[in-house]
Protein backbone atom coordinates (compact mmCIF):
# COMPACT_ATOMS: atom_id res chain seq x y z
CA UNK A 1 0.00 0.00 0.00
CA UNK A 2 1.34 3.38 -0.95
CA UNK A 3 2.95 5.56 1.70
CA UNK A 4 3.25 8.60 -0.55
CA UNK A 5 2.72 11.77 1.51
CA UNK A 6 -0.40 13.72 0.67
CA UNK A 7 0.27 16.09 -2.24
CA UNK A 8 -1.10 19.58 -2.55
CA UNK A 9 -4.11 20.41 -4.71
CA UNK A 10 -3.48 19.65 -8.36
CA UNK A 11 -4.27 23.04 -9.79
CA UNK A 12 -2.19 26.02 -8.87
CA UNK A 13 -4.98 28.57 -8.65
CA UNK A 14 -7.24 26.35 -6.57
CA UNK A 15 -5.11 26.02 -3.42
CA UNK A 16 -7.21 26.90 -0.42
CA UNK A 17 -6.87 30.53 0.55
CA UNK A 18 -5.49 31.68 3.85
CA UNK A 19 -8.82 31.47 5.64
CA UNK A 20 -9.57 28.03 4.20
CA UNK A 21 -6.42 26.15 4.61
CA UNK A 22 -6.12 24.95 8.02
CA UNK A 23 -7.67 22.12 7.56
CA UNK A 24 -6.18 18.99 6.44
CA UNK A 25 -8.41 17.18 8.88
CA UNK A 26 -12.03 17.37 9.91
CA UNK A 27 -15.30 16.27 8.44
CA UNK A 28 -15.25 18.82 5.59
CA UNK A 29 -11.51 19.12 4.96
CA UNK A 30 -12.00 17.45 1.58
CA UNK A 31 -14.43 20.19 0.54
CA UNK A 32 -12.18 23.04 1.69
CA UNK A 33 -9.22 21.49 -0.12
CA UNK A 34 -11.03 21.74 -3.46
CA UNK A 35 -10.88 25.55 -3.51
CA UNK A 36 -13.59 27.75 -5.10
CA UNK A 37 -13.33 26.41 -8.65
CA UNK A 38 -13.13 22.85 -7.44
CA UNK A 39 -16.25 23.30 -5.35
CA UNK A 40 -18.16 24.55 -8.37
CA UNK A 41 -16.97 21.49 -10.30
CA UNK A 42 -18.09 19.33 -7.38
CA UNK A 43 -21.56 20.94 -7.42
CA UNK A 44 -21.93 20.36 -11.16
CA UNK A 45 -20.85 16.72 -10.98
CA UNK A 46 -22.95 16.09 -7.84
CA UNK A 47 -26.07 17.52 -9.46
CA UNK A 48 -25.44 15.71 -12.73
CA UNK A 49 -25.07 12.34 -11.05
CA UNK A 50 -28.10 12.86 -8.78
CA UNK A 51 -30.28 13.66 -11.77
CA UNK A 52 -28.70 10.79 -13.71
CA UNK A 53 -29.86 8.53 -10.89
CA UNK A 54 -33.32 10.12 -10.87
CA UNK A 55 -33.76 9.55 -14.59
CA UNK A 56 -32.46 5.98 -14.34
CA UNK A 57 -34.90 4.98 -11.56
CA UNK A 58 -37.97 6.28 -13.37
CA UNK A 59 -37.96 2.91 -15.17
CA UNK A 60 -37.51 0.36 -12.33
CA UNK A 61 -40.07 2.19 -10.20
CA UNK A 62 -42.58 2.17 -13.09
CA UNK A 63 -41.83 -1.41 -14.11
CA UNK A 64 -45.01 -3.02 -12.75
CA UNK A 65 -47.23 -0.39 -14.41
CA UNK A 66 -45.34 -0.69 -17.69
CA UNK A 67 -45.63 -4.49 -17.68
CA UNK A 68 -49.39 -4.22 -17.17
CA UNK A 69 -49.84 -1.45 -19.76
CA UNK A 70 -47.93 -3.20 -22.56
CA UNK A 71 -48.67 -6.79 -21.45
CA UNK A 72 -45.01 -7.72 -20.82
CA UNK A 73 -43.49 -10.75 -19.16
CA UNK A 74 -40.51 -10.66 -16.75
CA UNK A 75 -37.99 -11.30 -19.52
CA UNK A 76 -39.25 -8.36 -21.57
CA UNK A 77 -39.21 -5.97 -18.63
CA UNK A 78 -35.71 -7.12 -17.70
CA UNK A 79 -34.65 -6.31 -21.26
CA UNK A 80 -35.32 -2.61 -20.60
CA UNK A 81 -32.51 -2.55 -18.08
CA UNK A 82 -30.18 -4.65 -20.20
CA UNK A 83 -30.60 -2.44 -23.26
CA UNK A 84 -30.05 0.71 -21.18
CA UNK A 85 -26.87 -0.64 -19.66
CA UNK A 86 -25.48 -2.16 -22.87
CA UNK A 87 -25.94 1.08 -24.81
CA UNK A 88 -24.51 2.96 -21.83
CA UNK A 89 -21.22 1.21 -22.57
CA UNK A 90 -21.14 2.92 -25.96
CA UNK A 91 -22.17 6.24 -24.47
CA UNK A 92 -19.68 5.95 -21.63
CA UNK A 93 -16.78 5.07 -23.89
CA UNK A 94 -17.67 7.87 -26.31
CA UNK A 95 -18.04 10.37 -23.45
CA UNK A 96 -14.63 9.34 -22.11
CA UNK A 97 -13.01 10.03 -25.47
CA UNK A 98 -14.85 13.37 -25.70
CA UNK A 99 -13.68 14.28 -22.20
CA UNK A 100 -10.07 13.72 -23.26
CA UNK A 101 -10.46 15.58 -26.56
CA UNK A 102 -12.84 18.49 -25.93
CA UNK A 103 -12.61 18.74 -22.13
CA UNK A 104 -14.41 17.43 -19.06
CA UNK A 105 -17.02 20.20 -18.71
CA UNK A 106 -18.19 20.17 -22.34
CA UNK A 107 -18.51 16.39 -22.27
CA UNK A 108 -20.45 16.60 -18.99
CA UNK A 109 -23.01 18.97 -20.51
CA UNK A 110 -23.50 16.71 -23.54
CA UNK A 111 -24.15 13.64 -21.39
CA UNK A 112 -26.62 15.39 -19.08
CA UNK A 113 -28.59 16.87 -22.01
CA UNK A 114 -28.72 13.48 -23.74
CA UNK A 115 -30.16 11.49 -20.85
CA UNK A 116 -32.68 14.27 -20.09
CA UNK A 117 -34.03 14.45 -23.65
CA UNK A 118 -34.52 10.72 -24.08
CA UNK A 119 -35.99 10.19 -20.61
CA UNK A 120 -38.72 12.68 -21.52
CA UNK A 121 -39.16 10.94 -24.89
CA UNK A 122 -39.84 7.65 -23.08
CA UNK A 123 -43.00 9.22 -21.66
CA UNK A 124 -44.41 9.62 -25.18
CA UNK A 125 -43.70 6.04 -26.32
CA UNK A 126 -46.79 4.48 -28.01
CA UNK A 127 -45.60 0.87 -27.74
CA UNK A 128 -43.03 -1.45 -26.18
CA UNK A 129 -40.60 -1.34 -29.11
CA UNK A 130 -40.48 2.46 -29.20
CA UNK A 131 -39.98 2.65 -25.45
CA UNK A 132 -37.13 0.15 -25.74
CA UNK A 133 -35.41 2.34 -28.38
CA UNK A 134 -35.85 5.55 -26.35
CA UNK A 135 -34.58 3.85 -23.22
CA UNK A 136 -31.53 2.62 -25.14
CA UNK A 137 -30.79 6.15 -26.36
CA UNK A 138 -31.20 7.45 -22.81
CA UNK A 139 -28.39 5.05 -21.96
CA UNK A 140 -25.99 7.04 -24.16
CA UNK A 141 -26.08 9.97 -21.75
CA UNK A 142 -26.55 7.85 -18.65
CA UNK A 143 -23.37 5.93 -19.45
CA UNK A 144 -21.13 8.93 -19.76
CA UNK A 145 -22.14 11.28 -16.95
CA UNK A 146 -20.56 9.53 -13.98
CA UNK A 147 -17.17 8.89 -15.59
CA UNK A 148 -16.84 12.47 -16.88
CA UNK A 149 -18.05 14.08 -13.65
CA UNK A 150 -15.86 11.86 -11.48
CA UNK A 151 -12.74 12.72 -13.50
CA UNK A 152 -13.56 16.44 -13.44
CA UNK A 153 -13.67 16.42 -9.63
CA UNK A 154 -10.81 13.92 -9.16
CA UNK A 155 -8.48 16.29 -10.99
CA UNK A 156 -9.27 19.05 -8.50
CA UNK A 157 -9.05 16.85 -5.40
CA UNK A 158 -5.88 16.26 -3.37
CA UNK A 159 -4.68 12.67 -3.10
CA UNK A 160 -5.24 12.69 0.65
CA UNK A 161 -8.93 13.47 0.32
CA UNK A 162 -9.75 12.05 -3.12
CA UNK A 163 -11.58 8.98 -1.82
CA UNK A 164 -13.87 11.04 0.41
CA UNK A 165 -14.43 13.64 -2.30
CA UNK A 166 -15.45 11.07 -4.89
CA UNK A 167 -17.43 9.17 -2.26
CA UNK A 168 -19.45 12.33 -1.71
CA UNK A 169 -20.06 12.55 -5.46
CA UNK A 170 -21.26 8.93 -5.41
CA UNK A 171 -23.66 9.74 -2.57
CA UNK A 172 -25.63 11.93 -4.95
CA UNK A 173 -26.86 8.71 -6.59
CA UNK A 174 -28.81 7.99 -3.40
CA UNK A 175 -30.16 11.56 -3.44
CA UNK A 176 -31.50 11.10 -6.97
CA UNK A 177 -32.84 7.65 -6.11
CA UNK A 178 -34.63 9.04 -3.07
CA UNK A 179 -36.10 11.90 -5.09
CA UNK A 180 -37.37 9.40 -7.67
CA UNK A 181 -39.05 7.33 -4.95
CA UNK A 182 -40.75 10.43 -3.50
CA UNK A 183 -42.05 11.50 -6.92
CA UNK A 184 -43.07 7.91 -7.70
CA UNK A 185 -45.02 7.65 -4.44
CA UNK A 186 -46.90 10.89 -5.13
CA UNK A 187 -47.52 10.32 -8.83
CA UNK A 188 -48.73 6.73 -8.51
CA UNK A 189 -50.80 7.59 -5.44
CA UNK A 190 -52.82 10.29 -7.20
CA UNK A 191 -52.82 9.21 -10.86
CA UNK A 192 -53.98 6.10 -12.64
CA UNK A 193 -51.10 3.73 -13.46
CA UNK A 194 -51.72 4.09 -17.22
CA UNK A 195 -50.75 7.79 -17.12
CA UNK A 196 -48.56 7.80 -13.99
CA UNK A 197 -45.65 6.03 -15.67
CA UNK A 198 -45.65 8.62 -18.46
CA UNK A 199 -45.61 11.48 -15.95
CA UNK A 200 -42.63 9.87 -14.20
CA UNK A 201 -40.63 9.98 -17.42
CA UNK A 202 -41.71 13.56 -18.21
CA UNK A 203 -40.27 14.78 -14.94
CA UNK A 204 -36.88 13.72 -16.33
CA UNK A 205 -36.62 17.14 -17.98
CA UNK A 206 -35.16 18.56 -14.74
CA UNK A 207 -31.47 18.08 -15.73
CA UNK A 208 -31.77 20.64 -18.54
CA UNK A 209 -31.62 23.39 -15.90
CA UNK A 210 -28.32 22.00 -14.62
CA UNK A 211 -26.72 22.21 -18.08
CA UNK A 212 -27.29 25.99 -18.16
CA UNK A 213 -25.60 26.44 -14.77
CA UNK A 214 -22.64 24.17 -15.58
CA UNK A 215 -22.00 26.03 -18.83
CA UNK A 216 -21.57 29.32 -16.94
CA UNK A 217 -19.92 28.25 -13.68
CA UNK A 218 -17.67 25.19 -14.14
CA UNK A 219 -14.20 24.90 -15.69
CA UNK A 220 -11.72 22.05 -16.19
CA UNK A 221 -8.83 21.76 -13.70
CA UNK A 222 -6.04 23.86 -15.33
CA UNK A 223 -2.97 21.68 -14.68
CA UNK A 224 -4.69 18.46 -15.70
CA UNK A 225 -6.02 20.20 -18.80
CA UNK A 226 -2.52 21.40 -19.72
CA UNK A 227 -1.05 17.91 -19.22
CA UNK A 228 -3.76 16.41 -21.42
CA UNK A 229 -3.25 18.94 -24.18
CA UNK A 230 0.50 18.27 -24.28
CA UNK A 231 -0.04 14.60 -25.05
CA UNK A 232 -0.38 13.22 -28.57
CA UNK A 233 -2.34 10.19 -27.32
CA UNK A 234 -5.33 11.94 -25.75
CA UNK A 235 -8.60 10.11 -26.23
CA UNK A 236 -6.90 7.00 -27.68
CA UNK A 237 -8.42 3.53 -27.30
CA UNK A 238 -5.18 2.09 -28.63
CA UNK A 239 -3.33 3.55 -25.64
CA UNK A 240 -5.50 1.81 -23.02
CA UNK A 241 -5.02 -1.54 -24.78
CA UNK A 242 -1.27 -1.18 -25.26
CA UNK A 243 0.58 -4.18 -23.76
CA UNK A 244 3.70 -3.73 -21.68
CA UNK A 245 7.10 -3.80 -23.36
CA UNK A 246 10.74 -3.77 -22.31
CA UNK A 247 10.56 0.04 -22.45
CA UNK A 248 7.76 0.29 -19.90
CA UNK A 249 4.45 -1.06 -18.65
CA UNK A 250 1.37 -0.77 -20.84
CA UNK A 251 -2.25 -0.37 -19.83
CA UNK A 252 -3.71 -3.59 -21.24
CA UNK A 253 -3.60 -5.54 -17.97
CA UNK A 254 -5.09 -2.61 -16.07
CA UNK A 255 -7.93 -2.27 -18.58
CA UNK A 256 -8.83 -5.97 -18.57
CA UNK A 257 -8.96 -6.30 -14.78
CA UNK A 258 -10.73 -2.95 -14.35
CA UNK A 259 -13.46 -4.17 -16.72
CA UNK A 260 -13.83 -7.39 -14.69
CA UNK A 261 -14.03 -5.40 -11.47
CA UNK A 262 -16.66 -3.08 -12.89
CA UNK A 263 -18.65 -5.99 -14.32
CA UNK A 264 -18.86 -7.75 -10.99
CA UNK A 265 -19.80 -4.74 -8.89
CA UNK A 266 -22.37 -3.42 -11.34
CA UNK A 267 -23.83 -6.83 -12.10
CA UNK A 268 -24.64 -7.20 -8.42
CA UNK A 269 -25.83 -3.63 -7.99
CA UNK A 270 -28.15 -3.43 -10.99
CA UNK A 271 -29.69 -6.78 -10.14
CA UNK A 272 -30.86 -5.25 -6.88
CA UNK A 273 -31.69 -1.78 -8.24
CA UNK A 274 -33.84 -3.25 -11.01
CA UNK A 275 -35.70 -6.00 -9.20
CA UNK A 276 -36.10 -5.04 -5.53
CA UNK A 277 -39.12 -2.72 -6.24
CA UNK A 278 -40.82 -5.54 -8.18
CA UNK A 279 -39.92 -8.06 -5.48
CA UNK A 280 -41.49 -5.87 -2.79
CA UNK A 281 -44.72 -5.36 -4.74
CA UNK A 282 -45.27 -8.81 -6.27
CA UNK A 283 -43.83 -11.25 -3.71
CA UNK A 284 -44.20 -9.20 -0.53
CA UNK A 285 -47.55 -7.68 -1.56
CA UNK A 286 -46.63 -4.16 -0.48
CA UNK A 287 -48.64 -1.15 -1.63
CA UNK A 288 -47.12 1.81 -3.46
CA UNK A 289 -46.71 3.67 -0.14
CA UNK A 290 -45.42 0.51 1.55
CA UNK A 291 -42.85 -0.07 -1.19
CA UNK A 292 -41.71 3.55 -0.88
CA UNK A 293 -41.24 3.09 2.87
CA UNK A 294 -39.12 -0.02 2.47
CA UNK A 295 -37.06 1.63 -0.25
CA UNK A 296 -36.49 4.60 2.08
CA UNK A 297 -34.59 2.28 4.42
CA UNK A 298 -32.58 0.89 1.52
CA UNK A 299 -31.77 4.35 0.17
CA UNK A 300 -30.84 5.74 3.59
CA UNK A 301 -28.37 2.91 3.95
CA UNK A 302 -27.06 3.67 0.46
CA UNK A 303 -26.46 7.35 1.22
CA UNK A 304 -24.54 6.64 4.43
CA UNK A 305 -22.72 3.80 2.68
CA UNK A 306 -21.40 6.11 -0.04
CA UNK A 307 -20.03 8.56 2.53
CA UNK A 308 -18.57 5.84 4.77
CA UNK A 309 -17.02 4.02 1.83
CA UNK A 310 -15.38 7.26 0.69
CA UNK A 311 -13.79 7.68 4.10
CA UNK A 312 -12.65 4.05 4.25
CA UNK A 313 -11.17 4.09 0.75
CA UNK A 314 -8.77 6.81 1.97
CA UNK A 315 -8.03 4.99 5.24
CA UNK A 316 -7.87 1.35 4.09
CA UNK A 317 -6.86 1.87 0.48
CA UNK A 318 -8.83 1.38 -2.74
CA UNK A 319 -8.46 -2.40 -3.00
CA UNK A 320 -9.23 -3.28 0.62
CA UNK A 321 -12.36 -1.12 0.66
CA UNK A 322 -13.75 -2.75 -2.49
CA UNK A 323 -12.87 -6.25 -1.29
CA UNK A 324 -14.51 -5.71 2.11
CA UNK A 325 -17.80 -4.52 0.69
CA UNK A 326 -17.87 -7.10 -2.10
CA UNK A 327 -17.95 -9.81 0.56
CA UNK A 328 -20.50 -7.99 2.74
CA UNK A 329 -22.76 -7.18 -0.25
CA UNK A 330 -22.89 -10.83 -1.33
CA UNK A 331 -23.83 -11.89 2.20
CA UNK A 332 -26.54 -9.22 2.40
CA UNK A 333 -28.13 -10.33 -0.88
CA UNK A 334 -28.31 -13.92 0.33
CA UNK A 335 -29.86 -12.85 3.62
CA UNK A 336 -32.35 -10.41 2.03
CA UNK A 337 -33.60 -12.90 -0.57
CA UNK A 338 -34.15 -15.66 2.00
CA UNK A 339 -36.21 -13.82 4.60
CA UNK A 340 -39.21 -16.02 5.51
CA UNK A 341 -42.64 -15.08 4.22
CA UNK A 342 -44.43 -12.76 6.63
CA UNK A 343 -41.24 -11.46 8.26
CA UNK A 344 -41.62 -8.02 6.68
CA UNK A 345 -40.22 -6.21 9.71
CA UNK A 346 -36.96 -8.09 9.23
CA UNK A 347 -37.13 -7.22 5.52
CA UNK A 348 -37.38 -3.55 6.50
CA UNK A 349 -34.44 -3.72 8.90
CA UNK A 350 -32.17 -5.62 6.50
CA UNK A 351 -32.79 -3.03 3.79
CA UNK A 352 -30.44 -0.61 5.56
CA UNK A 353 -27.29 -2.81 5.60
CA UNK A 354 -28.07 -4.02 2.07
CA UNK A 355 -28.19 -0.43 0.77
CA UNK A 356 -25.13 0.48 2.86
CA UNK A 357 -22.88 -2.31 1.54
CA UNK A 358 -23.90 -2.25 -2.12
CA UNK A 359 -23.22 1.51 -2.20
CA UNK A 360 -20.06 1.71 -0.08
CA UNK A 361 -18.28 -0.49 -2.63
CA UNK A 362 -18.83 2.20 -5.29
CA UNK A 363 -17.21 4.97 -3.26
CA UNK A 364 -13.71 3.92 -4.23
CA UNK A 365 -14.46 3.62 -7.94
CA UNK A 366 -14.14 7.28 -8.88
CA UNK A 367 -10.73 7.69 -7.28
CA UNK A 368 -9.45 4.18 -8.15
CA UNK A 369 -10.23 4.28 -11.87
CA UNK A 370 -9.00 7.88 -12.18
CA UNK A 371 -5.69 6.92 -10.56
CA UNK A 372 -5.17 3.88 -12.79
CA UNK A 373 -4.80 6.01 -15.96
CA UNK A 374 -2.63 9.00 -16.99
CA UNK A 375 -4.30 12.34 -17.71
CA UNK A 376 -4.23 12.05 -21.52
CA UNK A 377 -6.37 8.88 -21.54
CA UNK A 378 -8.04 9.13 -18.13
CA UNK A 379 -11.45 9.83 -19.62
CA UNK A 380 -11.09 7.07 -22.20
CA UNK A 381 -9.85 4.52 -19.66
CA UNK A 382 -12.40 5.30 -16.99
CA UNK A 383 -15.28 5.69 -19.44
CA UNK A 384 -14.48 2.42 -21.21
CA UNK A 385 -13.83 0.22 -18.18
CA UNK A 386 -16.70 1.47 -16.04
CA UNK A 387 -19.27 1.31 -18.81
CA UNK A 388 -18.12 -1.90 -20.43
CA UNK A 389 -18.46 -3.44 -17.00
CA UNK A 390 -21.91 -1.91 -16.76
CA UNK A 391 -22.91 -3.41 -20.15
CA UNK A 392 -21.63 -6.90 -19.36
CA UNK A 393 -23.10 -6.63 -15.87
CA UNK A 394 -26.46 -5.90 -17.53
CA UNK A 395 -26.72 -9.62 -18.25
CA UNK A 396 -27.40 -10.11 -14.54
CA UNK A 397 -30.79 -8.31 -14.26
CA UNK A 398 -31.98 -9.90 -17.50
CA UNK A 399 -30.98 -13.33 -16.21
CA UNK A 400 -32.93 -12.61 -13.04
CA UNK A 401 -35.93 -11.63 -15.19
CA UNK A 402 -35.93 -14.95 -17.00
CA UNK A 403 -35.25 -16.95 -13.84
CA UNK A 404 -37.99 -15.12 -11.93
CA UNK A 405 -40.76 -17.04 -13.70
CA UNK A 406 -39.50 -20.33 -12.28
CA UNK A 407 -37.49 -19.33 -9.19
CA UNK A 408 -39.47 -16.29 -8.11
CA UNK A 409 -37.89 -12.82 -7.99
CA UNK A 410 -36.54 -13.37 -4.47
CA UNK A 411 -34.82 -16.61 -5.38
CA UNK A 412 -33.36 -15.18 -8.58
CA UNK A 413 -31.90 -12.17 -6.74
CA UNK A 414 -29.14 -14.38 -5.28
CA UNK A 415 -27.64 -14.44 -8.78
CA UNK A 416 -26.34 -10.94 -8.01
CA UNK A 417 -24.01 -12.36 -5.34
CA UNK A 418 -21.98 -13.98 -8.13
CA UNK A 419 -21.09 -10.52 -9.41
CA UNK A 420 -19.53 -9.50 -6.12
CA UNK A 421 -17.45 -12.67 -6.12
CA UNK A 422 -16.12 -11.74 -9.57
CA UNK A 423 -15.20 -8.26 -8.30
CA UNK A 424 -13.18 -9.70 -5.42
CA UNK A 425 -11.21 -11.90 -7.85
CA UNK A 426 -10.55 -8.99 -10.26
CA UNK A 427 -8.77 -7.03 -7.51
CA UNK A 428 -5.91 -9.55 -7.67
CA UNK A 429 -4.84 -8.03 -10.99
CA UNK A 430 -4.91 -4.34 -10.00
CA UNK A 431 -2.41 -2.24 -8.01
CA UNK A 432 -3.14 -0.12 -4.95
CA UNK A 433 -3.21 3.58 -5.96
CA UNK A 434 -3.90 5.43 -2.71
CA UNK A 435 -1.84 8.63 -2.50
CA UNK A 436 -1.22 8.93 -6.24
CA UNK A 437 -1.11 12.42 -7.77
CA UNK A 438 -3.13 12.96 -10.96
CA UNK A 439 -0.70 14.53 -13.42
Amino acid sequence: MSTTPPPQSLTGDTHPKAGETGADDGAFAWLRALGPRGRRAFAGAFGGYALDSYDYFTLPLSMVALAAYFGLDSGQTGLFTTVTLVVSAIGGAAAGVLADRIGRVKALMITVATYAVFTVACGFAPNYETLLVFRALQGLGFGGEWAVGAILVAEYASARHRGRTLGAIQSSWAIGWGLAVIVYTLVFQFLDDDIAWRVMFWTGALPALLVVWVRRQVKDAPEAKAARERSSEKGSFAAIFKPGTADGPGLLRTTVFAVLLSTGVQGGYYTLATWVPTYLKTERDLSVVGTGGYLAFLISGAFIGYLTGGYLTDRLGRRRNIWLFAVLSALCILAYANIPSGANTLLLVLGFPLGFCMSAIFSGFGSFLSELYPSAVRGTGQGFTYNTGRAVGAVFPTTVGFLADSWGVGGALVFGAIGYGLAAIALLGLPETRGKELV
